[in-house]
């Protein structure tokens, strides 16, 4: 199922080849988390749309086929590189009016358990549709209409639910019920069987005012009403004002020089773009002279040693530009690096209570990857959050809410669901964006794009998205090799774990203990990655996911 396709341009095209010579045969790629996503993508470039109008199309898809992590009922953030210039659509989502920095704590100070990931309180205001209706306004080229319909179909009339998507469904609502948690998710989802059709009629209705009215379609009117009058019946604090009031950002990415490259990444209130720079530039400065074995001790020694202090200054510097100067260039400077990275020995771990600052993020998100037939490109990572969000679904408008307030920090010093600390530079504020791991990034060379990769898993996604660029261009694999390498991560805490996929070696898991490191292995991510090797697109989805990639021909003569 995984096996990447390859399409060549049929008879009928070659003809029209043959009588109008302008048109020439390119390529275009797409990796996907599910085949419906993929297919639409397809659909839309072969239309003439280009990547972003195939991005929006896709986003809409996985909103009804991947309620997991596809939504309109969270956000995300869609990093672009269209005609030689880039640009970051900030969709993330916001905390309410009505909330505050202590919300979340008991009278004695105490966190309160699940009130920020479960239920009606969890969810931020969402950003999903603001997003893909700024990134249409500013880059789309088909008609807006075009990009909804095929989602609103799908909802409408339904679509086959892959094995995979059932067993997570039936285990999600074992797992409510096991933790006495009432949310309405089941009443939704529990008529999802594995390759039987599943329709969701109210979710199309809200697709429907969404294609019909645009942004207006989602955000006022009717199912603004509907938010809100839920909300209220259920003692949440979203209102029609907050929706209202929601704006996505289109925001400049963060770029940096790294072996000959461009690297285009994700700006804050994302925290990956300065983490994957720090990591990429403190490994080689930190590295022994010389290559090292791919997933050996040592190398994975180095990046966790790297980890420790990336972490140190997320958890410091990094929350909502809007709202906190982060201090972007210091951080990513070369003389502070430098500094940063001289601590780190090739056989002994740092005392993690002793890295601190240096200057005085289930892991349902999901991601995908896009190349058009012009050589424009797309890195869009979207999220609820944990798998399906906060459980909640909207009733009478049929998605899922975000849980995205757990990635503000609570308290200072208080791990949230990923083990993520966090301080005064994320705490909580009406109207601000709550800290992201989501790192969709872009490779360039010459202003050509070389790489699109992303993943979902929370603050692993950071770990995901930077092994996947070493992984391309120092150990120069395949788009198939990357995506299912075997992955690590490690963030300063908890204390000395490194969490690593099946396939690290037994005999680098004993050196890696006999240093003093835990293991834990647990599978994170969702790769899906697009490489431009001399100008033939190679693309992957992670074989573990149920996603698509394809390569494929297209004829157009113009964007």
């Amino acid at each position: 199922m995984r096996t990447l396709i390859k399409y060549t341009v049929s008879v009928s095209l070659l003809v029209v080849l043959f009588f109008h010579p302008p048109l020439l045969a390119k390529q275009a790629a797409v990796a996907m988390p599910d085949s419906y996503s993929s297919d639409t993508a397809r659909a839309i470039l072969e239309q003439g749309g280009n990547a972003i109008d195939a991005a929006i199309a896709a986003q809409f898809v996985l909103a009804v086929t991947l309620p997991e992590a596809g939504n309109i009922g969270g956000g995300g953030f869609m990093l672009i590189q269209k005609d030689g210039k880039g640009d970051f659509i900030d969709y993330r989502e916001t905390a309410p009016a009505a909330a505050h920095r202590d919300m979340y704590l008991d009278e004695k100070g105490n966190v309160i358990d699940n009130m920020s990931v479960y239920g009606i309180h969890a969810s931020g205001v969402p950003g999903s549709v603001a997003g893909m209706w700024l990134a249409h306004q500013k880059h789309g080229s088909l008609e807006w209409k075009t990009l909804v319909d095929p989602a609103v179909k799908l909802a409408e009339d339904g679509f086959i639910v892959h094995p995979k998507l059932a067993s997570s469904i039936q285990k999600y609502i074992s797992r409510m019920q096991k933790k006495s948690i009432k949310v309405n998710f089941a009443d939704y989802f529990s008529d999802a069987k594995a390759n039987k059709t599943f329709k969701q009629p109210e979710l199309a209705a809200t697709l429907k005012r969404i294609r019909d009215n645009g942004k207006a379609g989602f955000y006022e009117g009717e199912t603004a009403k509907i938010i809100a009058t839920f909300m209220k019946q259920h003692g949440g604090i979203i209102s029609e004002q907050d929706l209202k009031d929601y704006q996505a950002k289109s925001r400049m990415p963060i770029k940096g020089h790294w072996r000959g490259f461009e690297v285009l990444t994700s700006p804050p209130p994302s925290s990956g773009g300065i983490a994957i720079l720090q990591w990429l530039k403190m490994y080689d400065l930190a590295k022994p002279t010389g290559p090292l074995e791919h997933n050996s001790t040592r190398y994975v020694h180095i990046l966790a040693e790297v980890g420790k202090r990336v972490f140190a200054d997320r958890a410091e510097y990094l929350g909502d530009p809007d709202f906190y100067d982060v201090p972007k260039t210091a951080l990513l400077a070369d003389d502070y690096l430098a500094k940063r990275a001289t601590g780190i020995r090739n056989d002994v771990i740092s005392t993690t209570e002793n890295i601190k600052p240096g200057l005085h993020e289930s892991e349902q998100t999901t991601h995908f990857s896009i190349i058009d037939q012009w050589g424009n490109a797309v890195a869009n990572t979207t999220t609820i959050n944990l798998s399906f969000g906060s459980g909640v679904v909207v009733s009478g408008a049929g998605f899922i809410l975000n849980d995205e307030m757990d990635d503000f920090s609570a308290k200072p010093g208080v791990m949230n669901v990923f083990g993520a600390l966090g301080g005064e530079a994320n705490e909580i504020q009406p109207h601000k964006r709550m800290l992201s791991s989501m790192t969709p990034t872009i490779l360039l060379q010459d202003n050509k794009v070389k790489m699109v990769t992303g993943s979902p898993g929370g603050t692993t996604i950071i770990s995901s998205v930077y092994e996947s660029i070493l992984n391309a261009v120092e150990f120069n694999m395949s788009a198939e090799q990357v995506v299912n390498s075997p992955r690590f991560h490690h963030q300063l805490w908890p204390k000395n774990v490194i969490r690593h996929h099946k396939g690290l070696e037994p005999k680098v898991i004993k050196a890696l203990e006999k240093m003093g490191y835990k293991l834990d292995e647990r599978h994170f991510g969702d790769m899906h990655v697009i490489i431009n090797k001399d100008g033939k697109l190679d693309a992957a989805s992670e074989e573990s996911g149920r996603g698509k990639a394809m390569v494929f021909d297209t004829l157009n003569s113009s964007n």
